[in-house]
């Protein structure tokens, strides 16, 4: 039986180029069901947020932001308001939770918008102590956002944190079940690098283990950050894997496309300036998944090289 993907498409801004914003934005919004837009107040040297809000405005497009590293140029606007110590940011990271009710406002005002979609725990591998008392501090302070009507939900936004074991499903569920003081929750997503380099949790959810399937069986959604390895990975794979994922496909299509398949993911985020990598990308996506027989055959292929 043929599955459909389910991934979604989602605009990532981590390397966008500022002057492209305003079309990738609304290329983004064209299909609104599934519209989204993920970004951080320390992308774009600290103005990414501040970029997006003028072409977010009467949009149908949800958003996820970030908290925990410290924007260029904001550090001091935190110490002035008593929210971070300037032993903290000289850390670059901080999860404290004066800091992050602090960041929550900041990015409240800098996208323009009254309530948040979705905040992302950025990076908690990177705190200067523990992270899981760091998440603590951090789940604690977003829960309380949410109770005051400013957030939806949040996330746990992670590069390494699953594959070096500082961070599970199951102990973020618990962490937050704890800050909640409920099973009740709301934490609701997982964003993490899902490629066929990045391979390893990818691996792992075609097995139906590791962190991409506990997430989705805990009805959590699944953002993949870095689909194509920051651009480097059409160059690194070939037409053989094309032609075992999809033949009709380019190799950036077929990569998506792969991607997208992996069993739990539900949304792929890519920094597109260029409308034709966008709208190949939509193309690809819209595609039937690719059997998992199939991509455990394409990461064979490639660990083998």
């Amino acid at each position: 039986m043929i599955r459909e993907a389910t991934a979604a498409l989602g605009l990532g801004t981590h390397r966008l180029r500022p002057p492209a914003i305003h079309d990738a934005v609304l290329r983004a919004a064209e299909v609104p069901a599934t519209a989204w837009v993920d970004t951080a107040p320390n992308y774009a040297a600290g103005r990414a947020q501040t970029l997006l809000a003028p072409f977010l405005t009467d949009r149908v497009i949800r958003v996820s932001t970030k908290v925990g590293f410290v924007a260029r140029g904001s550090s001091t606007a935190a110490i002035v308001a008593g929210a971070l110590s300037p032993r903290e940011a000289s850390t670059g990271h901080c999860l404290t939770a004066p800091f992050v009710h602090w960041q929550c406002a900041r990015n409240r005002a800098e996208l323009g918008r009254p309530r948040l979609d979705m905040v992302f725990v950025h990076n908690p591998e990177r705190s200067a102590g523990d992270p899981i008392e760091a998440l603590l501090r951090a789940f604690t302070a977003l829960e309380e956002e949410v109770k005051a009507g400013a957030l939806d939900a949040y996330g746990v936004a992670t590069w390494n944190g699953f594959d070096s074991g500082v961070l599970t499903v199951p102990h973020l569920d618990r962490i937050a079940t704890q800050a909640a003081g409920t099973a009740d929750h709301h934490l609701r997503a997982v964003q993490l690098p899902i490629s066929l380099v990045t391979a390893n949790a990818f691996t792992q959810a075609l097995d139906n283990r590791g962190p991409i399937t506990q997430a989705a069986a805990r009805g959590w959604d699944v953002f993949a950050s870095a689909p194509l390895f920051g651009g480097e990975l059409p160059e690194m794979a070939n037409h053989e894997l094309t032609e075992l994922i999809r033949p009709d496909l380019t190799v950036p299509q077929a990569c998506l496309l792969a991607v997208a398949s992996c069993p739990g993911v539900t949304r792929v985020l890519l920094s597109a300036s260029d409308s034709a990598h966008w709208y190949d990308a939509r193309a690809a996506l819209a595609k039937p998944s690719v059997p998992v027989a199939t991509l455990r055959k394409v990461l064979d292929v490639l660990a083998s090289d």
